[in-house]
């Protein structure tokens, strides 16, 4: 799959350590200029729907899983590769000093109907929920949330690129 883009946090002045590695695989699912997105309470963000892909599964099957548990998507198909975004941030856990995050980007179609999201308690605690956004408002609310919010990390920084790359290729 094309890379999209490499980004290092900027504390990482070296790359010495132990390295932690996790694929995650993310769905861009668009209706016309609508997209669906989780918005994040706690962060004040909206993101592409999708995560780690869990041992034992592909990339498409922890994307399907992923959407059913996100978002209530029923029916994913017509899934194609977008791109891979790659970043390396610091990591505290697991005797592991540097994460190695790829995330694979794809397209997909989905039944119109969402049903009820099976979200884990850490992502009802951050008031996480599925929500259709016209891509150009999900752009400038992250936009602004990154100028004018310390809770911004190395997520919005994907997702805003991927919005405007996905604007740029997809809805051109």
């Amino acid at each position: 799959m094309r890379l999209l883009r490499t980004t290092t946090h900027p504390s990482l002045q070296h790359f010495c350590g132990k390295r932690f590695h996790r694929q995650a695989a993310r769905a861009i699912i668009l209706r016309e200029q609508d997209i669906l997105m989780l918005y994040t309470e706690r962060y004040h963000d909206y993101t592409l729907p999708g995560g780690g892909v869990d041992d034992g599964e592909d990339l498409q099957q922890g994307l399907i899983r992923e959407l059913k548990e996100e978002t209530g998507a029923q029916n994913v198909q017509n899934i194609q590769p977008f791109g891979r975004y790659e970043e390396f941030r610091p990591w505290y856990k697991d005797d592991a000093d540097i994460m190695h995050m790829e995330s694979y980007c794809y397209t997909c179609d989905i039944d119109a109907e969402l049903t009820a999201p099976a979200f884990e308690q850490h992502e009802i605690a951050n008031g996480m929920r599925p929500v259709w956004i016209n891509i150009h408002e999900a752009i400038a609310h992250n936009e602004n949330t990154m100028a004018n919010s310390d809770k911004k990390g190395m997520s919005i920084e994907r997702e805003t690129f991927l919005l405007k790359l996905i604007v740029k290729e997809l809805l051109a």
